[in-house]
């Protein structure tokens, strides 16, 4: 089977390789595509897929959540996860100190009343007058519940604290699911330098809901793989990068073990179907990343890699998004079908989120910029309180 990603050097019919703004839209783009093509066959078997969709199983957008093109949770949780590195990098220019497990947490908490939901912790306000929450909560699409995760949903309930770690011992895939952004954040701070920072802080976002290392650390190995894509690294070097972060860590043998068998089983003759069968079915975060990285490895483009994501057994949403964001990120944004690409719910939003990840560095904002018109403006849009 022909792959996108080899040891070889590009040859001369190799594509050009996407601006980095492209990357970046690819990466959330391709994510909530992923998401909404994975929506309506999560919870199904392949078997059901197959039956239900024909012998090539689900290849179009189909309806889930009352429409075409809609997210899940995994694209509001990413959404929110930008929305906080956002507003921790304006909190830090304008107040001199920002966490960003802290910032982030209090981003998730607003996802989570957005659920209908309230945390315990009476020290967050998740209220706010008019004009003080920020642009991302008065999109009122995102005000809907799409199958949230149980654990993300009890962890952010019982949060005592910003920022504390999940006191849990979960390792579903609700942690790597949402953490892209962190690979981005960091690429416009370091470029595709000091990996290990985009690991530690994807990390650091998950453990806020898994308190399992394999819930975690699945998710700083995603924050490394975005990150290197972003600077035009082929998937297998982003891979190597990765693994060589991921050693570093206590409990990194069950994620190790697994995207070591996904490399395996992409360098074999293996029928794909089984191949993913052989990984699990996606619902605990090993498993999630292992199917998405398999996918990419031996996709011939972005459609076939994030179909194969989709169509097997169990959370085809999250596979799917985290294939998504992979392909993504290594083809960009002009690699994604236009006929995806339509009727996608809240592409708009998808699309400015990912550009202000590019951008923010140069943001005008910080001391002798207070009053500035552009200060007000990213203060409005991410108030770092």
């Amino acid at each position: 089977m022909e792959r996108l990603d080899t040891h070889a050097a590009p040859g001369p019919g190799t594509l050009p390789s996407p601006a980095n703004v492209s990357r970046f839209q690819g990466c959330l783009l391709g994510g909530a595509v992923g998401d909404a093509l994975g929506a309506p066959v999560e919870f199904k078997s392949r078997e059901q897929i197959l039956k239900r969709f024909g012998p090539a199983g689900i290849t179009a957008l189909k309806p889930a959540f009352g429409g075409i093109g809609r997210i899940t949770d995994d694209t509001q949780m990413t959404l929110f996860t930008a929305e906080g590195l956002l507003r921790g990098w304006v909190r830090g220019c304008l107040k001199g100190m920002a966490s960003y497990p802290a910032v982030v947490s209090h981003a998730y908490l607003r996802w989570l009343s957005t659920q209908g939901l309230q945390p315990s912790c009476t020290t967050v306000d998740v209220t706010y007058p008019d004009g003080d929450a920020g642009w991302l909560l008065q999109q009122p699409a995102l005000h809907s519940a799409r199958a949230p995760g149980r654990t993300c949903l009890m962890a952010l309930q019982s949060m005592k604290q910003l920022g504390e770690p999940a006191r849990n011992t979960s390792k579903g895939c609700g942690g790597v699911m949402r953490v892209a952004p962190a690979g981005l954040f960091v690429w416009s701070e370091e470029r595709g330098e000091n990996p290990r920072k985009a690991f530690e802080l994807g990390n650091e976002l998950a453990v806020l809901t898994h308190g399992h290392p394999t819930g975690s650390l699945t998710a700083g190995v995603l924050a490394v793989l975005v990150q290197q894509l972003a600077d035009g690294r082929s998937l297998i070097e982003s891979l190597d990068t990765a693994l060589a972060c991921l050693r570093q860590h206590p409990g990194h043998e069950e994620t190790l073990q697994a995207l070591q068998e996904a490399r395996s089983l992409a360098r074999s003759r293996l029928p794909a179907e089984k191949a993913v069968f052989c990984l699990g079915e996606g619902w605990v975060a090993e498993e999630a990343l292992a199917v998405a990285v398999y996918c990419a490895l031996v996709a011939q483009d972005f459609r076939h890699g994030v179909l194969l994501a989709v169509n097997h057994d169990g959370d085809s949403d999250s596979t799917g998004a985290i294939a998504g964001h992979l392909l993504g990120t290594l083809l960009g944004v002009g690699a994604i079908p236009p006929e995806w690409l339509g009727p996608l719910e809240l592409r708009e939003v998808v699309t400015e989120v990912a550009q202000d990840l590019h951008d923010y560095p140069g943001w005008r904002i910080g001391e002798g910029c207070e009053d500035t018109e552009d200060s007000r403006r990213i203060w409005s849009r991410y108030p770092g309180f």
